[in-house]
């Protein structure tokens, strides 16, 4: 069953309820084990890089909204220094986010190699 980041089940969420203000934000997103279901079936049809986004996905479905965006900001090229992409990589740690903090770090590394870093 997929459900909702409330933990409503996906056959709750309907656009009647949605416009009888029914639903709360939480009601909307995702969960955390719907996108490692939907990692698994990328798997069986030999995706494996589908699965690993739907991972770090699963990871990030966790996190504040707000600092979603200001990490996603932060990635964007010329905006952070190598020791500020190693704090963000430590806060993902923090939310136990270890795919998302390895890709940062990834990145991090590859920005100073291209002259990307602030």
């Amino acid at each position: 069953m997929t459900r909702a980041y409330s933990g409503r089940a996906s056959e709750e969420l309907t656009v009647d309820r949605l416009a009888r203000e029914e639903l709360a934000t939480d009601d909307v997103r995702i969960h955390p084990d719907t996108l490692e279901h939907q990692a698994q079936v990328a798997e069986a049809h030999a995706n494996p890089q589908l699965a690993a986004n739907f991972r770090r996905a699963a990871e990030l479905a966790r996190v504040p909204d707000d600092q979603v965006m200001a990490m996603y900001e932060a990635l964007r090229p010329h905006r952070s220094t190598g020791a500020e992409l190693e704090d963000l990589a430590r806060r993902l740690d923090d939310h136990e986010a270890p795919r998302c903090a390895a890709l940062v770090r990834e990145a991090a590394s590859v920005y100073a190699r291209r002259g990307l870093l602030a």
